[in-house]
Protein backbone atom coordinates (compact mmCIF):
# COMPACT_ATOMS: atom_id res chain seq x y z
CA UNK A 1 0.00 0.00 0.00
CA UNK A 2 2.85 2.31 0.27
CA UNK A 3 3.38 4.85 -2.74
CA UNK A 4 5.27 7.91 -3.50
CA UNK A 5 2.51 9.01 -5.80
CA UNK A 6 -0.25 11.30 -4.39
CA UNK A 7 -3.68 9.68 -4.11
CA UNK A 8 -5.27 12.44 -6.29
CA UNK A 9 -3.14 10.50 -8.93
CA UNK A 10 -4.18 6.91 -8.10
CA UNK A 11 -8.20 7.83 -8.82
CA UNK A 12 -8.57 7.81 -12.33
CA UNK A 13 -9.97 11.09 -13.94
CA UNK A 14 -11.39 13.85 -11.25
CA UNK A 15 -14.18 15.29 -12.96
CA UNK A 16 -16.81 18.15 -11.23
CA UNK A 17 -20.57 17.73 -11.99
CA UNK A 18 -23.41 20.08 -11.23
CA UNK A 19 -26.44 18.41 -9.98
CA UNK A 20 -29.45 20.27 -8.74
CA UNK A 21 -26.96 23.05 -8.92
CA UNK A 22 -24.75 21.92 -6.54
CA UNK A 23 -21.01 20.91 -7.71
CA UNK A 24 -20.26 17.67 -6.76
CA UNK A 25 -16.87 15.31 -7.46
CA UNK A 26 -16.68 12.44 -9.26
CA UNK A 27 -13.96 10.23 -11.31
CA UNK A 28 -14.01 7.10 -13.24
CA UNK A 29 -11.15 4.99 -14.81
CA UNK A 30 -12.80 3.18 -18.50
CA UNK A 31 -11.44 -0.28 -18.45
CA UNK A 32 -9.72 -1.58 -22.13
CA UNK A 33 -11.88 -4.73 -21.37
CA UNK A 34 -15.25 -3.03 -21.16
CA UNK A 35 -14.86 -2.42 -24.76
CA UNK A 36 -14.61 -5.57 -25.86
CA UNK A 37 -16.49 -7.82 -23.27
CA UNK A 38 -19.76 -6.87 -21.42
CA UNK A 39 -18.65 -6.25 -18.40
CA UNK A 40 -20.81 -4.33 -15.94
CA UNK A 41 -19.49 -0.91 -15.10
CA UNK A 42 -18.93 -0.38 -11.34
CA UNK A 43 -19.85 2.58 -8.63
CA UNK A 44 -18.07 2.74 -5.78
CA UNK A 45 -19.48 4.78 -2.72
CA UNK A 46 -17.96 5.75 0.31
CA UNK A 47 -19.02 6.07 4.06
CA UNK A 48 -19.10 8.32 6.81
CA UNK A 49 -16.47 10.92 6.22
CA UNK A 50 -14.98 9.41 3.57
CA UNK A 51 -15.04 10.41 0.06
CA UNK A 52 -13.14 9.02 -3.62
CA UNK A 53 -9.85 9.25 -1.82
CA UNK A 54 -10.81 6.14 0.24
CA UNK A 55 -11.08 4.21 -2.74
CA UNK A 56 -7.13 5.12 -4.22
CA UNK A 57 -6.18 1.16 -3.23
CA UNK A 58 -9.30 -0.23 -5.23
CA UNK A 59 -10.07 2.14 -8.12
CA UNK A 60 -6.86 1.18 -10.24
CA UNK A 61 -7.34 -2.45 -10.02
CA UNK A 62 -11.00 -2.94 -10.30
CA UNK A 63 -10.70 -0.32 -13.42
CA UNK A 64 -8.08 -2.54 -15.30
CA UNK A 65 -11.27 -5.21 -15.46
CA UNK A 66 -14.23 -2.39 -15.69
CA UNK A 67 -15.20 0.59 -16.06
CA UNK A 68 -15.41 2.00 -12.45
CA UNK A 69 -16.81 5.42 -10.69
CA UNK A 70 -16.62 7.03 -7.60
CA UNK A 71 -18.46 9.50 -6.53
CA UNK A 72 -18.23 11.86 -3.67
CA UNK A 73 -21.83 11.84 -2.21
CA UNK A 74 -22.88 15.47 -1.21
CA UNK A 75 -21.56 17.05 1.94
CA UNK A 76 -18.54 14.73 1.43
CA UNK A 77 -15.25 15.23 0.20
CA UNK A 78 -14.74 17.73 -2.60
CA UNK A 79 -18.74 18.06 -2.97
CA UNK A 80 -20.58 20.55 -1.59
CA UNK A 81 -21.45 21.00 1.65
CA UNK A 82 -24.89 22.01 1.50
CA UNK A 83 -27.45 23.36 3.74
CA UNK A 84 -29.72 20.61 2.91
CA UNK A 85 -31.89 18.03 5.13
CA UNK A 86 -29.52 14.93 4.82
CA UNK A 87 -30.85 11.54 4.32
CA UNK A 88 -30.29 8.48 2.74
CA UNK A 89 -32.91 8.53 0.26
CA UNK A 90 -31.33 12.17 -0.87
CA UNK A 91 -27.72 10.11 -1.83
CA UNK A 92 -29.84 7.76 -3.76
CA UNK A 93 -31.18 10.57 -6.07
CA UNK A 94 -27.80 11.67 -6.28
CA UNK A 95 -26.61 8.46 -7.55
CA UNK A 96 -29.57 7.96 -9.53
CA UNK A 97 -29.33 11.02 -12.09
CA UNK A 98 -25.50 10.34 -12.13
CA UNK A 99 -26.22 6.55 -13.75
CA UNK A 100 -29.49 8.43 -15.98
CA UNK A 101 -26.21 11.65 -16.97
CA UNK A 102 -23.10 8.92 -17.67
CA UNK A 103 -23.87 5.49 -17.00
CA UNK A 104 -27.51 4.62 -18.54
CA UNK A 105 -26.82 0.78 -18.17
CA UNK A 106 -27.18 -1.92 -15.32
CA UNK A 107 -24.38 -1.46 -13.00
CA UNK A 108 -23.38 -2.88 -9.84
CA UNK A 109 -22.57 -0.76 -6.67
CA UNK A 110 -20.33 -1.29 -4.40
CA UNK A 111 -20.60 0.66 -0.73
CA UNK A 112 -18.17 1.12 2.28
CA UNK A 113 -20.65 1.63 6.21
CA UNK A 114 -23.36 4.48 4.72
CA UNK A 115 -22.42 3.96 0.98
CA UNK A 116 -23.25 0.66 2.01
CA UNK A 117 -27.14 1.47 3.11
CA UNK A 118 -27.03 3.98 -0.07
CA UNK A 119 -26.29 0.57 -2.16
CA UNK A 120 -29.30 -1.22 -1.09
CA UNK A 121 -31.59 1.63 -0.75
CA UNK A 122 -30.75 2.58 -4.28
CA UNK A 123 -31.28 -1.63 -5.54
CA UNK A 124 -35.10 -1.08 -4.14
CA UNK A 125 -36.34 2.12 -5.32
CA UNK A 126 -34.25 1.88 -8.72
CA UNK A 127 -33.97 -1.90 -9.58
CA UNK A 128 -33.04 -0.98 -13.72
CA UNK A 129 -29.46 0.74 -12.63
CA UNK A 130 -28.51 -2.33 -10.43
CA UNK A 131 -27.65 -5.70 -11.56
CA UNK A 132 -25.82 -6.29 -7.66
CA UNK A 133 -24.60 -4.67 -5.06
CA UNK A 134 -21.60 -5.26 -3.05
CA UNK A 135 -21.69 -4.20 0.69
CA UNK A 136 -18.73 -3.39 2.87
CA UNK A 137 -20.36 -3.46 6.54
CA UNK A 138 -23.57 -2.40 6.84
CA UNK A 139 -25.03 -0.02 9.20
CA UNK A 140 -29.01 -0.33 9.82
CA UNK A 141 -29.98 3.14 12.02
CA UNK A 142 -33.20 1.74 13.22
CA UNK A 143 -31.95 -1.10 15.21
CA UNK A 144 -31.10 1.54 18.37
CA UNK A 145 -34.88 1.64 18.80
CA UNK A 146 -35.59 -1.45 18.59
CA UNK A 147 -33.04 -2.47 20.88
CA UNK A 148 -33.98 0.38 23.29
CA UNK A 149 -36.78 -0.48 26.10
CA UNK A 150 -39.99 1.97 25.28
CA UNK A 151 -39.67 3.57 28.74
CA UNK A 152 -36.09 4.68 27.87
CA UNK A 153 -36.78 5.94 24.53
CA UNK A 154 -37.60 9.37 25.87
CA UNK A 155 -34.98 9.74 27.91
CA UNK A 156 -32.73 8.93 24.72
CA UNK A 157 -35.18 11.02 22.45
CA UNK A 158 -34.19 14.18 25.07
CA UNK A 159 -30.36 13.07 25.60
CA UNK A 160 -30.30 13.56 21.30
CA UNK A 161 -31.89 16.48 21.47
CA UNK A 162 -29.21 18.19 23.48
CA UNK A 163 -26.09 16.40 21.51
CA UNK A 164 -27.53 17.38 18.36
CA UNK A 165 -28.28 20.94 18.77
CA UNK A 166 -26.12 23.51 16.09
CA UNK A 167 -24.10 25.07 18.66
CA UNK A 168 -22.95 21.90 20.90
CA UNK A 169 -22.73 19.52 17.15
CA UNK A 170 -20.70 23.12 15.72
CA UNK A 171 -18.49 23.17 18.68
CA UNK A 172 -17.50 20.01 19.02
CA UNK A 173 -16.91 19.90 14.91
CA UNK A 174 -14.14 22.12 15.30
CA UNK A 175 -12.35 19.87 17.67
CA UNK A 176 -12.82 16.88 15.73
CA UNK A 177 -11.67 18.13 12.63
CA UNK A 178 -8.01 18.28 13.80
CA UNK A 179 -5.51 15.60 12.48
CA UNK A 180 -4.61 14.24 15.67
CA UNK A 181 -7.99 13.87 16.46
CA UNK A 182 -8.75 12.13 13.28
CA UNK A 183 -5.96 9.90 13.48
CA UNK A 184 -7.31 8.79 16.57
CA UNK A 185 -11.18 8.35 15.86
CA UNK A 186 -9.45 6.59 12.84
CA UNK A 187 -7.28 4.24 15.08
CA UNK A 188 -11.24 3.05 16.14
CA UNK A 189 -12.65 2.52 13.03
CA UNK A 190 -9.50 -0.01 12.05
CA UNK A 191 -8.27 -3.05 13.21
CA UNK A 192 -4.45 -2.85 10.99
CA UNK A 193 -2.75 0.20 12.70
CA UNK A 194 -0.27 0.33 9.71
CA UNK A 195 -2.95 1.39 7.31
CA UNK A 196 -3.75 4.65 8.97
CA UNK A 197 -0.98 6.92 7.25
CA UNK A 198 -0.48 10.97 7.09
CA UNK A 199 -2.32 10.11 3.13
CA UNK A 200 -5.37 8.77 5.11
CA UNK A 201 -5.72 11.31 7.71
CA UNK A 202 -5.25 14.02 5.17
CA UNK A 203 -8.02 12.89 2.97
CA UNK A 204 -10.64 12.52 5.76
CA UNK A 205 -9.28 15.75 7.20
CA UNK A 206 -9.28 18.02 4.35
CA UNK A 207 -12.58 18.46 3.19
CA UNK A 208 -13.65 19.43 7.20
CA UNK A 209 -11.65 22.57 6.26
CA UNK A 210 -14.18 23.75 3.60
CA UNK A 211 -16.52 26.48 3.68
CA UNK A 212 -20.01 25.10 4.75
CA UNK A 213 -18.53 21.88 6.32
CA UNK A 214 -19.54 23.00 10.27
CA UNK A 215 -23.14 23.58 9.38
CA UNK A 216 -23.11 20.44 7.25
CA UNK A 217 -21.65 18.33 10.05
CA UNK A 218 -24.36 19.70 12.13
CA UNK A 219 -27.12 18.36 9.48
CA UNK A 220 -25.87 15.17 8.83
CA UNK A 221 -25.71 14.31 12.96
CA UNK A 222 -29.02 15.57 12.83
CA UNK A 223 -30.04 13.54 9.94
CA UNK A 224 -28.69 10.29 11.34
CA UNK A 225 -30.68 10.94 14.47
CA UNK A 226 -34.00 11.03 12.82
CA UNK A 227 -35.94 7.88 12.01
CA UNK A 228 -36.63 8.94 8.32
CA UNK A 229 -32.60 8.75 7.74
CA UNK A 230 -32.62 5.45 6.42
CA UNK A 231 -34.38 2.14 5.39
CA UNK A 232 -34.54 -0.83 7.49
CA UNK A 233 -32.20 -3.75 6.55
CA UNK A 234 -34.01 -6.10 7.65
CA UNK A 235 -36.61 -4.79 5.44
CA UNK A 236 -35.34 -4.20 1.98
CA UNK A 237 -32.43 -6.76 1.83
CA UNK A 238 -35.29 -9.99 1.71
CA UNK A 239 -36.61 -8.39 -1.28
CA UNK A 240 -33.88 -7.94 -3.71
CA UNK A 241 -33.67 -10.62 -6.31
CA UNK A 242 -30.05 -9.83 -7.55
CA UNK A 243 -26.60 -10.91 -6.47
CA UNK A 244 -25.13 -9.41 -3.28
CA UNK A 245 -21.64 -9.82 -1.48
CA UNK A 246 -21.53 -9.05 2.06
CA UNK A 247 -18.02 -8.24 3.40
CA UNK A 248 -17.48 -7.72 6.72
CA UNK A 249 -14.45 -7.30 9.26
CA UNK A 250 -14.22 -9.42 12.26
CA UNK A 251 -12.76 -6.91 14.19
CA UNK A 252 -15.10 -3.63 13.52
CA UNK A 253 -15.32 -1.52 16.32
CA UNK A 254 -17.87 0.38 15.13
CA UNK A 255 -21.06 -1.83 13.92
CA UNK A 256 -21.13 -5.43 15.31
CA UNK A 257 -20.01 -8.42 13.50
CA UNK A 258 -22.14 -10.55 14.63
CA UNK A 259 -25.09 -8.28 12.34
CA UNK A 260 -23.55 -9.95 9.36
CA UNK A 261 -25.04 -13.41 9.72
CA UNK A 262 -28.54 -12.31 10.95
CA UNK A 263 -28.10 -9.96 7.63
CA UNK A 264 -26.85 -13.06 5.74
CA UNK A 265 -29.85 -15.01 6.66
CA UNK A 266 -32.10 -12.61 5.40
CA UNK A 267 -31.56 -13.51 1.73
CA UNK A 268 -30.23 -16.62 0.07
CA UNK A 269 -28.87 -14.94 -2.79
CA UNK A 270 -26.00 -13.15 -0.25
CA UNK A 271 -22.62 -14.20 -0.18
CA UNK A 272 -21.09 -13.29 2.83
CA UNK A 273 -16.98 -13.11 3.33
CA UNK A 274 -15.82 -12.41 7.03
CA UNK A 275 -12.37 -11.42 6.80
CA UNK A 276 -9.78 -11.48 9.78
CA UNK A 277 -7.53 -8.88 10.97
CA UNK A 278 -10.20 -6.18 9.97
CA UNK A 279 -12.23 -3.53 11.11
CA UNK A 280 -15.03 -0.67 9.48
CA UNK A 281 -12.72 -0.31 6.16
CA UNK A 282 -11.58 -3.41 4.77
CA UNK A 283 -11.24 -2.27 1.52
CA UNK A 284 -8.53 0.44 2.79
CA UNK A 285 -7.32 -2.14 5.61
CA UNK A 286 -6.42 -5.00 3.15
CA UNK A 287 -7.44 -4.09 -0.44
CA UNK A 288 -5.30 -6.62 -2.30
CA UNK A 289 -7.28 -8.93 -0.34
CA UNK A 290 -11.09 -6.95 -1.03
CA UNK A 291 -10.33 -6.38 -4.69
CA UNK A 292 -9.76 -9.88 -5.49
CA UNK A 293 -13.15 -10.63 -3.70
CA UNK A 294 -14.82 -8.16 -5.41
CA UNK A 295 -13.67 -9.10 -8.80
CA UNK A 296 -14.56 -12.98 -8.45
CA UNK A 297 -17.43 -12.60 -7.67
CA UNK A 298 -17.93 -10.15 -10.34
CA UNK A 299 -16.73 -12.68 -12.54
CA UNK A 300 -19.11 -15.63 -11.45
CA UNK A 301 -22.38 -13.03 -10.98
CA UNK A 302 -22.45 -10.12 -13.39
CA UNK A 303 -19.85 -10.58 -15.98
CA UNK A 304 -22.51 -11.10 -18.80
CA UNK A 305 -20.55 -12.39 -21.24
CA UNK A 306 -19.33 -15.22 -19.28
CA UNK A 307 -22.80 -15.88 -18.38
CA UNK A 308 -23.76 -15.98 -22.05
CA UNK A 309 -21.10 -18.18 -23.19
CA UNK A 310 -22.26 -20.75 -20.06
CA UNK A 311 -26.10 -20.48 -21.61
CA UNK A 312 -25.09 -21.14 -25.21
CA UNK A 313 -22.67 -24.09 -23.60
CA UNK A 314 -25.49 -25.65 -22.03
CA UNK A 315 -27.73 -25.17 -24.36
CA UNK A 316 -25.56 -27.25 -27.01
CA UNK A 317 -24.73 -30.16 -24.54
Amino acid sequence: MTTSVPWQQRVGNQRDWVWRGWQTRYTYIRSPQSLSESTAPIMLLHGFGASIGHWRHNLEVIGQHHTVYALDMLGWGASRKASVEYKIDLWVEQVYEFWQTFIRQPMVLVGNSIGSLVCLAAAAAHPDMVKGIALINLPDFSLEEEMTPPWLRPVVSAVKSVVVSPVVIKSLFYVVRRPPFVRKWVGRAYANPAAITAELVEILAVPAQDRGAAATFSALFKGMTSAEFGPKVKTILPTLNIPLLLMWGRQDRMIPPYLARQFAALNPNLELVELDDAGHCPHDECPDQVNQIILDWLARHCNETKQASDSSLSTTL
